[in-house]
């Protein structure tokens, strides 16, 4: 496509000679530009992408990727049901849940709103989520009448490991004198922190039989399973394998995407509205390769003047002047592929070196409940920015090209 000839011209043009400074200075700017313009957008499409990624794991490893609820009554035969949803493909496990809102009140008084969610220890050891962030007591002794609480509850109600909760249930017991609540009491053997406000200040686990009893829910049935799936991203085929495992029962299907939908739906428009944002970066930067290609232009009418005389086509010197800018454009892409990625690699001992030095906090985890700066390069979205970025430094170099090859040899050796 391009002859030696024109290739030679080309890098020739690319080194500046004595007089041809401030040239090369603008073109050595619009790759930088280039280059940063590529590095931001990689490492701030990388660093949403791991805070959705935590923000997911965090959401499903409390609730789940899909929840299956009983409608009217409750599920019967749950061990069975269990099972055959663990036999579909793509499911890792279907944990029986019984669930139900109380309110919580604690031994100093005070009340808050909540849930009680009872699950078989097996299952609550499973909830990395719950089980791996333990600020206080241990899940050892879940059984009987002990409960693990979110720290949000603990901190409202003033309770602590061994303390006693008390849940109160509306639907209570029908007496001669009118409707009494349920009122049941418990100890409190746990208390986690899973980084998320609204989980740490209403949800609490209590065993599965005791659930049952509070929720007077028959000692083989459940509520809902809470399934876990190995692509949470493509579940419909899974959804519709649940409906006929569990043949004769009236439930309802309802994955993360629907029970969280405004949420990442938030999530997913700010990421596209920051990936247009800053590709203005690389546009801007496209724009200094069409000022420098200009100026280059201008620089060299004389020797396109004698090139054409000597019998280069107009072709060819749109042609070397392609070569001139688009290499600016790729070169500049590959610095800043380079470096976003090495960048998004070493983000956290980045950001640790930085704090070291200037000795403010860049990441508060407690701000941001999450102990590290989260990143995730998702390749198909890097190869995105890099074609994007060659793609415009390519059609910002088109129309010099154009009028460098539209320059008339007699006018610019006129005016030389």
């Amino acid at each position: 496509m391009f002859s030696a000839f024109e290739r030679h011209v080309a890098f020739r043009y690319l080194r500046a000679r004595k007089g041809e400074r401030f040239v090369s200075i603008i073109a050595i700017f619009s790759l930088i530009g280039i280059a940063l313009g590529v590095a931001t957008l990689i490492i701030v499409m990388s660093v949403m992408n791991g805070f959705r990624q935590e923000l997911l794991a965090q959401i499903l490893g409390l609730n789940g990727d899909i929840g299956v609820f009983g409608v009217g009554a409750p599920i019967t035969r749950y061990d069975a049901m269990a099972g055959r949803i663990q036999k579909i493909p793509g499911v890792i496990s279907a944990t029986p849940i019984v669930q139900g809102e109380v309110l919580i009140t604690g031994p100093h008084g005070g009340a808050i709103g909540g849930v009680a969610r009872g699950i078989e220890a097996p299952g609550l050891m499973a909830l990395r989520t719950v089980s791996h962030h333990l600020t206080a007591g241990s899940l050892a002794n879940f059984h009987g009448q002990s409960v693990a609480i979110g720290d949000g509850i603990a901190s409202q109600l003033g309770l602590t490991v061994g303390g006693t909760v008390t849940l109160i249930l509306p639907q209570g017991n029908a007496t001669i004198i009118g409707t009494i609540p349920r009122i049941e009491s418990f100890t409190v053997g746990a208390i986690f922190q899973t980084g998320m406000a609204q989980y740490d200040s209403s949800f609490m686990f209590l065993p599965l039989h005791a659930a049952q009893t509070l929720f007077r829910v028959p000692p083989d049935g459940v509520t809902q399973f809470q399934v876990t799936v190995r692509n949470p991203d493509h579940d419909t085929a899974i959804r519709r394998a649940i409906f006929g495992a569990l043949p004769g029962q009236k439930i309802n299907i309802v994955d993360w995407q629907d029970s969280n939908n405004a949420f990442f739906a938030a999530v997913n428009v700010e990421r596209n509205v920051m990936f247009l944002i800053l590709t203005l970066i690389i546009v801007v930067a496209a724009f200094n390769v069409v000022s420098s290609m200009i100026m280059m232009v201008k620089d060299k009418a004389g020797d396109i003047a004698i090139l054409r005389t000597m019998g280069a086509t107009s072709g060819s010197i749109m042609r070397i002047f392609f070569i001139v800018g688009a290499s600016v454009g790729v070169v500049g892409t590959l610095i800043g592929f380079g470096l976003g990625v090495v960048f998004c690699a070493y983000i956290e001992q980045i950001r640790q070196a930085i704090q070291s030095i200037t000795g403010t906090q860049l990441f508060n985890p407690t701000v941001y409940y999450l102990e590290s700066l989260p990143a995730k390069l998702e390749w198909s979205q890097v190869i995105e920015v890099v074609l994007l970025a060659i793609l415009l430094s390519f059609l910002a170099t088109l129309y010099p090209s154009w009028r460098a090859a539209r320059t008339d040899p007699i006018e610019a050796l006129r005016h030389e």
